[in-house]
């Protein structure tokens, strides 16, 4: 692509060089860099992008997006300088690809908890009506036969457009993308063309890197404020859960298509006029502005309620029909590490969960009870280099709905863990149920062990934090840890 076509609609402060040159392709790493590239310097939590110019330029960049300029000794190097490489590089990235995301319905979802299995249950309903669709999120990126784990929940915008031009040549129709709040923040969904945006809840996580809970909502509602509104398409809706208050509030903050789903308010565009969620899943009869919609459902909870309702709100908004979303989300049995269930000839349930918030933890405890007969055993931690503040509070909720409680490591990092578990403890001795059994085992493997050796029949164990990760990091290292495997390695012991 020439180089002035690749810079459309980037705000450019200074720029040196020649604007015709052909530019063969884009990289944010010096080491990837190939002859007639664009190299994009960003500034990262670790490094310097601009610390590595002199490099892609010895690899063959015959461009660069700047904050600063260079002190180059090539003459033949275009230098663009701009206030914002992140956002430059987002732009310059759908021009390169073509802006993919016209050419596709895509849906970003957004909030604390329940995006995953909202991606899951609008593939299911997508995949009913034969639409080929593509998944990015927490767990994965899938599309066609690519399937490549996540490394972070959204990607950055070089891939994340590379992605979707790669979907549409390979046939894709439909996208469900999770959006998080880092990659509102850092500009990784600019110039996504979005057909909706869904708002789930906002509960406390990732303190560590907003400060505070209003900047937390205010990231999050651009989504709905700058993307969905800057998005060229025609329709465009906003599905919004109104039983969360953030949820509630951002209703009155934005304009467009607004679709309001909820379990209770009748108000609402979406909610469960009748609703029944037992051991076995969930019944719900949803009122919908194009009529009702029956709901039969193995996922248990009344946060996959609400998770069902958005669902329901966004696929109805953009055309699925009654058969297609009442079928698509029967055909849904579970969702990788939410609430994951884990066989076994001892009697009791393992349930395995992805929830590391408090609201999360909450929520799983009181969709595991139903199905407990006898203790709820509970096996969790917090992870290390990440909000503190959360931890007290998680482990007084355990303490409290759990009838037995096991806190553990939960990707330490470079944190001490002991230090990790005297936070949750804090909230533990809050609870104030001295009558219950609780330990303290910092080794998550010999925890796990543990809670399975303790478990009785009609009892069920629930390990949360890790969900579907398939590793532990322990300073900076990964190291291989699946809460699934460890359990079934120990179940085979009993």
């Amino acid at each position: 692509m020439i180089l002035r076509d690749l810079l459309n609609d980037i705000d450019i402060v200074h720029f040196n060089g020649d604007d015709g040159l052909e530019v063969s392709g884009i990289s944010i790493d010096s080491n990837n860099v190939k002859e007639g590239f664009l190299f994009v310097a960003l500034r990262g939590e670790n490094t310097d992008g601009h610390r590595y110019i002199d490099s892609a330029v010895k690899n063959g960049a015959k461009a660069l997006i700047v904050e600063k300029t260079p002190e180059i000794n090539s003459q033949e190097v275009s230098v663009v300088q701009v206030n914002d490489s992140r956002a430059a590089l987002a732009v310059a990235s759908a021009n390169f690809f073509r802006h993919p995301t016209k050419e596709l319905i895509l849906v970003g979802i957004t909030g604390t908890n329940g995006k995953t299995t909202i991606t899951y249950l609008l593939e299911s309903i997508w995949n009913y009506e034969q639409k080929k669709s593509g998944i990015i999120g927490t767990i994965d990126y899938r599309y066609g036969e690519n399937i490549k784990q996540s490394s972070m929940t959204t990607p950055e915008s070089l891939d994340l457009m590379r992605m979707f031009r790669e979907m549409r040549e390979l046939g894709v129709e439909t996208v469900a993308m999770e959006v998080s709040s880092h990659a509102i923040d850092k500009d990784r969904a600019l110039r996504c063309q979005f057909d909706a945006a869904v708002f789930t809840n906002l509960t406390q996580d990732h303190l560590d890197y907003h400060d505070t809970m209003e900047d937390y909502f205010q990231v999050k509602k651009r989504l709905f404020s700058e993307y969905l509104v800057d998005s060229k398409k025609e329709k465009k809706y906003s599905i919004i859960n109104i039983d969360d208050p953030f949820g509630a509030r951002l209703v009155k903050e934005i304009s467009g298509n607004i679709v309001s789903c909820s379990i209770k308010n009748a108000n609402s565009a979406v909610y469960a006029k009748t609703s029944r969620i037992t051991e076995e899943g969930i019944e719900a009869n949803i009122n919908t502005p194009f009529g009702d919609i029956q709901i039969n459902s193995t996922l248990f909870g009344e946060h996959n309620l609400s998770n069902i309702l958005a669902a329901v709100a966004t696929a109805v908004s953009l055309g699925s029909s009654k058969e297609s979303i009442e079928q698509g989300i029967s055909n849904i049995k579970s969702v990788p590490g939410r609430l994951e269930g884990i066989e076994n000839k001892g009697g009791f349930n393992v349930l395995v969960d992805y929830a590391h918030t408090p609201d999360a933890l909450k929520n799983v405890l009181l969709a595991s009870r139903p199905l407990t007969k006898g203790k709820l055993i509970l096996v969790f931690g917090c992870g290390g280099d990440r909000d503190n503040a959360k931890r007290p509070l998680m482990g007084k909720i355990a303490m409290e709905l759990s009838d037995v409680l096991i806190i553990t490591s939960d990707n330490p990092r470079t944190e001490d863990p002991e230090i990790i578990l005297d936070y949750i403890e804090q909230g533990v001795n809050q609870a104030g149920e001295q009558e219950k059994s609780y330990y303290r085992i910092a080794d998550r493997t010999q925890a796990i062990r543990k809670a399975i050796k303790t478990a009785k029949k009609d009892d069920t164990i629930l390990i949360a934090g890790k969900g579907h990760e398939d590793y532990q990091i322990v300073g900076t290292t990964k190291y291989p840890f699946d809460d699934r495997k460890i359990a079934r390695e120990a179940l085979k012991e009993i």
